[in-house]
């Protein structure tokens, strides 16, 4: 039996799962299929970057592939393992490994699980306001906008 958390600690099995994509579309969110996230660090009122504890199931992905112009990324693989894709190939992160992704790093990163179980991540991610989201392969970017994220075209043309 487990004690009882107070804050400033928690069990993130009390922190709902959230399963849908902030992605405009109803396909691009269809694509993000097998993805679940625990807002560890929204649970815990962190306001100067989040935490998220990622599942991945078998064949799903973490996001398109990506990078941001402001905003520094981290990944830490608890369970599993994870094909990290980026501009220079692909390379297999096992549990207990490891990346990061500096803020303005025109190279655009994603996770995508080709094994056969679930896999699962720590995601930190600070908040700066002005971040800018590119998306190499996807028409479209995304703009920080009071603490969320505002979806368009590359050409600027909202969604």
């Amino acid at each position: 039996m487990k004690t009882p958390l107070d804050l400033p600690a928690l069990d993130p099995a009390a922190v709902p799962a959230r399963t849908a994509s902030i992605y405009p579309t109803v396909e691009q969110r269809q694509r993000i299929h097998g993805r679940s996230k625990q807002a560890l660090g929204d649970a815990l009122g962190l306001q100067n970057f989040g935490v998220n504890l990622v599942r991945l199931e078998p064949g799903a992905i973490s996001a398109f592939r990506h990078w941001h112009s402001r905003q520094d990324e981290f990944i830490y693989v608890l369970e599993g393992e994870l094909t990290l894709v980026t501009e220079a190939g692909e390379q297999c992160l096992a549990a207990g490994t490891c990346a990061g992704f500096p803020a303005g790093q025109a190279d655009g990163h994603q996770l995508v699980n080709r094994s056969g179980r679930v896999a699962v991540y720590l995601e930190v991610g600070d908040r700066l306001p002005g971040d800018r989201v590119h998306y190499p392969e996807e028409d479209m970017e995304a703009r920080a906008i009071r603490g969320s994220y505002e979806f368009r075209h590359k050409d600027g043309t909202p969604y």
